[in-house]
């Protein structure tokens, strides 16, 4: 019989521990607890049963594994921590006694530490790294727009606005942007780096008023991680691409609020070792080339023996394979006839397994890298000239990912690479109603033109988005729509642009292939045939003499003139014509009568599987397939809703205009009659 397990001894009580005993155990203050946990990413724990992990009692706790407070026993942060403490209590007992010397020898030697190894335990890998950026992105482009104060100190202001920038700058020099959503939080974007994608929000920039009643020290612990987990990132993306990093900021145009154009990029060569001079480099590579004759000598001495001994160690198997295959034929053979005995039935694929086993050929490969191409090019033929009044932080970044050219007023910023006066612009971004003078050689947009051109992969009509016009809505490209979603019509306008122009573009390339066809026929097969097969012959200019010969002959035969006979053939050629049209027209009607009939028997059919599964269903999956249908039918009521909502909006916009006009004749009729009265 084994012992009694003790109360509080086992389970839930020894797994949990609740945070004032961890607070004794580790023997540090609660906000460096909090920091440290945060930095680890340790957070509290929900047991199963308060009641058994904090031993009877019901009040309130806070829970965390046994193991984790255990693991941050040993963390050498802690360690920074305590030193930290006793550097400050000595720094007060100096001062205290005016000893300023000794102050600032430790205020000069005060601890310090670094996150690098907690950044190697929590991301093993760089994919599990570009994985959590999300959330590090958000909060360093959040603290780059907050003002300096007590709190937030200018340097880490300053330092979240350049790692923000060098990232920016990786997605352009990449091209590896992918959407934009401007909403009320702000300006959305999402880029795909290595495979993964990665979506973060920027807020506009306006001027902000930090609140008194907000505590920073939380965030700030979050913000310390996160400047050093994207400063890792970014150094891992500037080497892979053969980039320098940190990259060089220019003093004078960051001063001047060059935004993008403050640091200077510069590629770097991983190749070879680099050395001072071209003249040591010669002699390396001199000296590297003889060392491999050498040894490419020495192993071609050393190569004959070799292949002896592997000649030796070989076996004779040559001769023992035709038994070996003997026997497997006759053993392939009982197998087969074993198997064509049974007969199995095939499994019913479903549409959805259909879908997801679909092969993709090189062709769609060639053709999606072609589509990639084209789009991460989308502005490379554009030059764009940014006013006053535009958001220059966001379209700069967006033009500029996506190859394009920008420049902006002087007021915005210096760095500008052109004027307004320049006539190689194309597109002139404005944000105002109307404008005092206009040029003939540059569009005018509103800046929504450019987002919406990137979220649907193609250079949109300007016409919607000139100055002054209200614009067409702004949809989120983030939403998937699904089978029986409620789509609006823009995007089902902007798919129809889309279609049309990939239709045309087929018709042409098909009929130019039809052409070249029937021009190949008619140079390679002309048709010569008699006057009683009623069948049209059409004279060239390249035909042989011993043909007209022949026409005329029949002609004499027939009993006319050479020139009649020649205008019958072409009455008869014109007739076939129109008959063939016709019999093209009934043609193609009767195959579209025979499709839709064709898509009746389908549709007929389908119901009656459907039907027959229904049978077949046990009633637990009968439940579940109402359920499903039940929830298909409420989307449906849903969509009709807003659907109904949106033609009642329409139908009031309609008769808004005339309400006016209305009221403008009464009031014309009303002053027409006060003047005769007059």
């Amino acid at each position: 019989m084994g012992k009694l397990k003790q109360k509080g001894k086992a389970g839930a009580a020894v797994n949990y521990i609740n945070r004032n005993k961890a607070l004794k155990k580790l023997q540090i203050s609660l906000a460096d607890f909090r920091r440290l946990c945060i930095l680890k990413g340790i957070y509290p724990r929900e047991p199963k049963n308060k009641k058994k992990a904090n031993k009877g009692s019901t009040a309130p706790t806070t829970f965390y594994y046994t193991k984790d407070i255990q693991y941050l026993a040993h963390e050498p942060v802690l360690q920074k921590f305590r030193e930290h403490k006793i550097f400050l209590r000595k720094l007060n007992k100096a001062i205290g006694k005016r000893e300023f010397s000794i102050a600032k020898n430790l205020e000069q030697n005060r601890p310090i530490y670094t996150l690098d190894h907690i950044l190697k335990e929590r991301y093993p890998t760089f994919t599990d790294a570009l994985r959590d950026i999300d959330d590090a992105l958000c909060m360093l482009f959040l603290f780059s727009t907050f003002p300096a104060t007590d709190k937030i100190k200018s340097e880490i202001v300053t330092n979240c606005q350049r790692i923000c920038v060098e990232f920016q700058h990786y997605i352009i020099h990449t091209r590896s942007l992918r959407k934009v959503f401007l909403s009320i939080k702000g300006i959305y974007y999402q880029t795909e780096i290595k495979g993964q994608t990665i979506t973060w929000l920027v807020p506009y920039q306006f001027s902000q008023q930090v609140p008194d009643d907000v505590d920073f020290r939380v965030m700030l612990t979050f913000l310390e991680f996160y400047q050093t987990h994207l400063g890792f990132v970014n150094f891992k993306l500037y080497t892979d691409v053969n980039l320098v990093y940190p990259p060089k900021v220019d003093s004078s145009k960051d001063e001047g609020a060059a935004g993008l154009g403050a640091l200077i990029i510069e590629t770097t060569n991983n190749l070879v070792g680099l050395s001072s001079t071209s003249q040591d480099s010669e002699i390396k590579e001199e000296s590297n080339n003889t060392d491999r004759k050498a040894e490419s000598e020495k192993r071609l001495k050393t190569l004959s023996k070799k292949l002896a001994i592997i000649k030796e160690q070989v076996e004779p198997t040559s001769e023992i394979q035709p038994d070996i295959t003997e026997k497997s034929e006759t053993t392939n053979s009982d197998d087969n006839a074993e198997i064509m005995d049974e007969f199995t039935e095939q499994n019913n694929i479903s549409q959805d397994q259909k879908h997801i086993s679909k092969i993709y050929t090189y062709r769609d490969i060639q053709n999606a890298s072609v589509a990639l191409t084209e789009f991460e090019n989308l502005f490379s033929n554009c030059i764009f000239y940014l006013s006053r009044e535009v958001p220059r932080y966001s379209l700069e970044f967006i033009i500029r990912a996506f190859g394009g050219q920008v420049g902006w007023d002087e007021t915005c910023g210096i760095g500008s690479p052109f004027n307004e006066s320049d006539d190689r612009i194309t597109h002139h971004i404005v944000d105002r109603p109307t404008l005092s003078h206009k040029s003939l050689l540059r569009i005018y947009v509103q800046p929504q033109w450019v987002y919406d051109c990137v979220n649907i992969r193609k250079l949109l009509k300007t016409e919607p988005y000139q100055p002054g016009k209200t614009l067409p809505p702004h949809l989120s490209p983030f939403v998937e729509y699904k089978e029986g979603d409620y789509v609006p019509d823009a995007k089902n306008e902007f798919e129809g642009d889309m279609e049309r122009m990939e239709v045309s573009n087929e018709q042409d390339t098909e009929e130019e292939e039809s052409s070249n066809e029937e021009d190949d026929s008619d140079d390679d097969k002309p048709e010569i045939c008699s006057s009683h097969d009623k069948i049209t012959v059409k004279v060239n200019e390249s035909e042989n003499d011993d043909m007209i010969h022949q026409m005329e002959l029949e002609a004499e035969a027939t009993g006319i003139s050479f020139s009649k006979y020649q205008e019958q053939q072409d009455r008869l050629a014109k007739r076939q014509k129109t008959q063939g049209t016709n019999n093209t027209k009934a043609q193609q009607s009767s195959i579209q009568t025979v499709t839709g009939k064709k898509r009746a028997a389908k549709e007929i059919e389908e119901k009656e599987v459907k039907e027959l599964a229904k049978i077949m269903m046990t009633k637990k999956q009968k439940t579940l397939y109402n359920k499903i249908q039940y929830g298909k039918k409420r989307q449906q009521e849903k969509v009709e809703n807003l659907q109904r909502k949106k033609r009642e909006i329409i139908s009031q916009h309609k008769k808004r205009p005339t309400s006016n006009n209305n009221n403008d004749d009464n009031n014309n009729s009303n002053k027409k009659k006060t003047k005769h009265k007059e």
